[in-house]
């Protein structure tokens, strides 16, 4: 288990997370439009900021968001490295429905090994390694600065136990609905007697499958690398799969283009 690694990642990730949120309840957000016409606010920026100076004394390279682009010819000979959302879901911090993440991830040769996903206004952590399962840790704020052990203890381990016989569950996003999402919950409507589906906002979408809150969770729409990386490393420690639609492989990372492909993440 890379506890350090883990432990500066959940250091970081609240860090990050209790800088958006002293902007979370100021009047102006300073929005401004990126180049792919999505929003960038203070927060993003602040968020960045302390995760950067976390991160940064690691071994490890850094790939944000919002950091500067790093070409492939460079990032190709990267056999580890961080790859980070400071604030997943500006859209809906926008909109002040709390539903938005820090992600912070450590890749290793295309695979996310270890994934940190904290969601500010909710006050949840979740974290995992590979080789030492996933976990939630609610009201996490009063465990900043406590060691890992204690961390875990106090943890619900993931997937969470469910209620049998439970309604099957599609999440789905908040801001981003597509003709091939609604085809998706038609064809697992003809499967399963009832279906719900669940509309939520940033990187929560994975997690929910990763405690067993949903069943699946089809992404049939743009996302970029640091969008998924934390959720792809807690969803897969919790034994979700985590592939693409178009060959069933799993999503890999430090691609030449960091977007990715259609995937869906599903309890096995």
């Amino acid at each position: 288990m890379r506890h350090n690694d883990l432990l500066t990642a959940i250091h970081a990730a609240m860090a990050g997370g209790k800088a958006i949120l002293d902007i979370y309840g100021s009047a102006d957000f300073g929005i401004e439009t990126k180049a792919d016409n999505s929003p960038l606010t203070l927060a993003d920026r602040a968020a960045h900021a302390c995760i950067q100076e976390r991160l940064q004394d690691t071994e490890h390279p850094i790939l944000s968001e919002e950091g500067r682009g790093i070409p492939h010819d460079e990032r190709r000979h990267w056999t580890t490295f961080w790859l980070v959302d400071p604030l997943d879901g500006t859209k809906e911090f926008i909109k002040r429905n709390g539903e938005f993440t820090v992600n912070i991830a450590l890749i290793e040769n295309g695979c996310p090994v270890l994934g940190v996903v904290y969601a500010p206004v909710l006050d949840t952590l979740y974290f995992a390694a590979k080789g030492a399962g996933a976990y939630k840790l609610g009201m996490a704020s009063t465990y900043a600065g406590r060691p890992l052990g204690e961390m875990v203890a106090a943890s619900c381990s993931l997937p969470c136990a469910q209620p049998e016989g439970g309604v099957y569950t599609i999440v789905g996003s908040r801001s981003h609905q597509t003709p091939e999402f609604a085809a998706f919950v038609s064809e697992r409507e003809k499967e399963h007697e009832g279906v719900s589906v669940r509309s939520i906002g940033s990187s929560l979408k994975i997690c929910l499958v990763a405690e067993g809150s949903a069943d699946v969770y089809p992404r049939l729409g743009p996302t970029m690398e640091w969008d998924t990386a934390a959720g792809h490393a807690v969803a897969a420690c919790a034994g979700c799969a985590v592939v693409r639609v178009d060959t069933g492989e799993p999503l890999a990372y430090n691609k030449p283009e960091l977007l990715n492909p259609f995937f869906i993440v599903e309890r096995r």
